[in-house]
């Protein structure tokens, strides 16, 4: 039943004899107000919106399966602390300042009660039900003493450590899976998303407990030097503190990622959040889950970047690939299959465009894997095949030599070439610039302020080892280098630097 005006009717015979009067057909509109509540026409499919228009669906599927980890530390003379915690900065004349003096220069590192008690809070996600399986960051339960499960319902239960690894950041748990239900997700496969997908993040921000957040996939293989195969998807889901090991899932409710840091000056989400790709953590937490470790492969070589300069001094057409400033005493290529100087290209059909392509490429290659490797040696290209060792082991292996000393006998001479003052490297020389006894060549002295060998970064104490892919034993020889590549009309000296610690790198000098 409608109800209307009681002076409407009137009013509408009297319009439409003044229309009829004029020659005017009229219709009567409902009012505004009701117009409003009428349906709208559907946008053409065209103007569809491409996003989803709710993830609860989605959300409501995927909820029971990331968890909270919840961390307890003990802090004191008791515990296995790392130590006491410091006191907070308080401004000068704060009425708290005699309490918390205290209550943290305890002498002890705790209070008079004795050792205290430091609990965390973090995210994870159940990858395997059936064993009890969780994944979650390194950082969440480095240097936990309890570690506890928590679920959306309020449930807990211990948990015990399978095995970390710090160069990814990860880390993995086990649960009694007998205590109760579990729910689990599944890896996706991270390579196949684009730069603006869209993807949702779960976990625990602030310690409120599961909430859900979506954003898009903003960029991909963001290196942010948090470790040596940073290769993070970059996300604006809002990623906060303690959504930290928490899982990224794509719209099909699969892990493509696993939230590890955010960019934020204020420690809340400014839509800068990182997970660590799928396709680099599936193969770690198999080894986690297996070995209770990672078993990488491993080279064996020293790199750096392949800068312009460089490029052109060893032939090439373009900057790509990783420069191989040394090798490994005992490593995999130790044989002279690979050599100093020798740019990598390709590994196992991998094309190795940048420096930080390669260590990543050969640690998810299995130990003891025979692989092609590509390489400019010369201005010439070459495939060389290789036995992959493992990193682990390498190491160790490392720090063996570096704690080895060896006698190097030096030449006698000093020249100034390139702007530097060069001579010989004794015993006298190696006391007053700190260098080892393993490290031989040519002593750099001096530097001129304004030369082309200070604006690339080199210092006295600096020892040059090769020009031109050649070694050197004497300040003469250097200077017999430089004249040699002046004469083939080479504008830049591309000279090996080992520093005053053995660390080689490849620098470019200016000879005009």
């Amino acid at each position: 039943m409608t109800s209307t005006n009681p002076g409407t009717e009137p009013r509408r015979a009297f319009l439409a004899a003044a229309a009829l009067a004029a020659g005017v057909a009229m219709s009567f509109a409902p009012p505004a107000a009701n117009a409003q509540t009428q349906p709208q026409a559907q946008p053409p499919a065209s103007m569809q919106p491409h996003g989803p228009s709710s993830v609860a669906d989605l959300a409501e599927g995927l909820l029971g399966a990331v968890v909270n980890i919840s961390t307890a530390q003990n802090i004191g003379s008791g515990g296995s602390g790392r130590g006491p915690v410091p006191a907070p900065r308080l401004p000068e004349g704060s009425p708290f300042q005699d309490f918390f003096d205290e209550f943290f220069n305890n002498p002890e590192g705790g209070t008079n009660e004795g050792p205290r008690r430091v609990q965390s809070l973090g995210s994870g996600f159940i990858l395997d039900a059936k064993e009890g399986i969780v994944v979650t960051n390194n950082h969440v339960i480095a240097d936990a003493d309890e570690i506890e499960v928590n679920f959306a319902d309020g449930g807990k239960l211990k948990a015990e450590l399978v095995g970390t690894d710090p160069k990814t950041d990860l880390a993995v748990l086990k649960i009694d899976p007998t205590k109760r239900e579990l729910t689990d997700v599944s890896f996706g496969d991270s390579r196949a998303m684009r730069i603006g997908d869209w993807v949702m993040a779960i976990g625990n921000p602030f310690g409120l407990g599961g909430s859900v957040s979506i954003g898009i996939v903003s960029a991909r293989g963001r290196d942010i030097n948090s470790g040596p195969y940073d290769d993070f998807i970059q996300t604006d889901a809002a990623i906060n503190r303690g959504n930290s090991g928490g899982p990224l899932f794509d719209m099909h409710g699969r892990v493509i990622g696993i939230n590890t840091a955010i960019i934020s000056p204020s420690g809340g989400s400014i839509g800068i959040g990182f997970a660590i790709p799928s396709e680099l953590a599936i193969n770690v937490i198999d080894q986690l889950r297996e070995f209770g470790e990672t078993r990488r492969g491993w080279l064996g070589v020293r790199i750096q970047p392949v800068t312009d300069d460089i490029a052109e001094s060893l032939g090439m057409d373009s900057a790509k690939g990783a420069l191989v400033a040394g090798i490994i005493k005992g490593g995999p290529v130790d044989n002279g299959t690979v050599q100093p100087g020798d740019v990598i290209i390709s590994f196992d059909g991998k094309e190795v465009k940048a420096m930080r392509d390669l260590p990543r490429v050969v640690a998810e290659s299995p130990v003891g894997k025979a692989v092609d490797v590509v390489i400019v040696r010369k201005g010439e290209q070459q495939t060389v095949k290789v036995t992959l060792g493992r990193l682990e082991d390498g190491e160790r292996l490392t720090e063996d030599a570096a704690a080895t000393p060896s006698d190097e006998e030096a030449p006698l001479a000093s020249a100034d070439v390139l702007g530097m003052k060069i001579a010989e490297l004794n015993d006298e020389s190696r006391a007053e610039f700190e260098i080892p006894a393993e490290v031989s060549g040519v002593l750099i002295t001096e530097v001129g302020q304004n030369s082309a060998a200070a604006e690339k970064g080199v210092a006295a104490g600096d020892v040059i080892t090769e020009i031109a892919q050649e070694s050197v034993s004497s300040p003469e020889d250097v200077a017999n280098r430089i004249a040699a590549l002046k004469e083939q009309g080479r504008r830049n000296a591309l000279l090996m630097l080992s520093s005053k610690t053995g660390e080689l790198r490849f620098v470019t000098i200016r000879m005009d």
